[in-house]
């Protein structure tokens, strides 16, 4: 036999040998099956049967702890004197406490906050209003200013949000919009914007009035959720926390002099902004945002008193900030979420012998939470993963989600993809890594 020919049979016979140890038993379905699939399901039940015995100690726990905080939520609700109230959580947009907090009422003239952020919005502060009949004829609370009469927009907003003038809001969203009704499109659609859900603004100035789509209303939920959206306007934080302004009309002729009426402002120290309102649908209403040490709150009332009632809703604000202030506290926490191995079935890694299945080890999900708890909250973790796939994968192979929660807010969810890419396994891929690695070595000494 030549030479040649010796070392053609030597190669051959090295790759049917290993091919026939190696790839027969990988590409053979039943290989595997049944030790990994009896292995993988023994896990599973030791893990549940773990799980469950865990989850039964916590159940109990935090239904204690969630019994003693309803408690107290329910006396405190017993003495305010609004009917629907609502603290919140500025940050994060979750209820902290709730009288009624999803009823849909009349809020009067809290709607003023949602009308100047839509203005901070769409218009510059140098902008120019001109008072239309319309506007000029407006009940009181009221600026006065006669029809044609033109101001700067930052002294508008001054003068709607320090003393809570119906002209001023009219004339404000004529400019802005062209019309009061063009301007409530804009207002609600902003308020879906922030994450309201059952709020319907008809006029911008909160005067009780009604649409094809129903009345001016909203709840205490929505309306603490806008006034946290308010807040995070510089512009906005500015205009209502001025003590006093005065101002002249663009052509000199007219002087106005404003001070806020928002008396909350310097009961308490920390209050960031707030705005009364009352009309006789709505009673006395009222919208704050808070800060103190490191927490932020905002608050809401809705229908809390009627003449001559006027500071309970003074009352109520205190109670509710006292109670968020002794409750919660501001936390940081870090969660590191053990990630499940990911199967994918007949793959193969470049760098790896062709199996059955290939194992891929994802990281653990780390993720930090700064927010407001109490005592016995904690921020929760779901997953929704698959744990198995067919090959080919690559990294942009969506696995799943991990959710975040505290109670039942969802703070956040990250997407998880595939690490790495995983080829599908083949006869031809197999007998490549076979030569590769066994054959080509010894062929090249033959």
């Amino acid at each position: 036999m030549k030479i040649c020919e010796m070392k053609k049979f030597w190669k051959t016979a090295i790759a049917v040998v290993m091919t026939a140890g190696f790839v027969f038993p990988v590409c053979t379905p039943g290989y595997a099956n049944g030790g990994l699939q009896t292995e993988k399901s023994d896990v599973n039940v030791e893990l549940q049967t773990e799980e469950t015995g865990a989850d039964g100690v916590l159940q109990t726990e935090e239904t204690g702890a969630d019994e003693v905080l309803q408690e107290e939520k329910a006396q405190l609700a017993s003495t305010l004197y609004a009917k629907s109230a609502v603290l919140m959580d500025a940050d994060t947009g979750r209820v902290l406490f709730e009288k009624s907090g999803g009823q849909q009422m009349p809020n009067a003239s809290t709607t003023k906050i949602l009308t100047c952020l839509v203005a901070l919005e769409h218009a510059s502060l140098e902008d120019t209003v001109t008072f239309s009949s319309n506007a000029a004829s407006q009940p009181r609370v009221r600026l006065g200013a006669p029809e044609g009469s033109t101001f700067y927009m930052k002294d508008m907003l001054l003068a709607m949000m320090l003393e809570s003038f119906n002209d001023t809001a009219v004339a404000i969203a004529e400019t802005i919009a062209g019309s009061t009704e063009e301007f409530a499109v804009m207002m609600n659609r902003k308020a879906k914007e922030i994450g309201c859900k059952n709020t319907h603004f008809v006029t911008p100035n909160g005067l009780d009035d009604t649409d094809e789509n129903g009345s001016h209303s909203t709840t205490a939920e929505d309306l603490a959720l806008i006034m946290a959206a308010c807040i995070k306007n510089e512009q906005f934080l500015e205009i209502t926390h001025t003590n006093q302004h005065s101002f002249t009309s663009c052509d000199g002729t007219l002087q106005y002099a404003v001070s806020n009426k928002n008396a909350f402002l310097t009961m308490m120290d920390g209050v960031l902004s707030g705005k009364t309102g009352f009309t006789g649908a709505a009673g006395y209403c009222y919208v704050c945002a808070f800060s103190k040490d490191g927490k932020n709150f905002t608050l809401s009332l809705l229908a809390c008193g009627w003449p001559n009632n006027k500071t309970y809703k003074w009352k109520d604000a205190r109670k509710l900030i006292e109670y968020g202030m002794e409750h919660y506290e501001f936390r940081t926490e870090t969660l590191n979420t053990p990630m499940p191995d990911i199967t994918v079935w007949d793959g193969c890694l470049e760098s790896e012998y062709p199996t059955e299945k290939v194992t891929l080890n994802l990281p653990p999900e780390t993720k930090e939470f700064s927010c407001l708890l109490n005592q016995d909250e904690h921020i929760t973790v779901q997953t929704d993963l698959k744990e198995e796939f067919q090959a080919p994968v690559d990294e942009t192979t969506y696995i799943g989600t991990v959710r975040y929660y505290l109670g039942d807010k969802l703070l956040a969810e990250e997407e998880v993809i595939m690490p790495s890419v995983v080829e599908k396994r083949t006869m031809k891929i197999s007998l490549q890594w076979v030569w590769k690695t066994y054959c080509q070595p010894f062929a090249s000494l033959v």
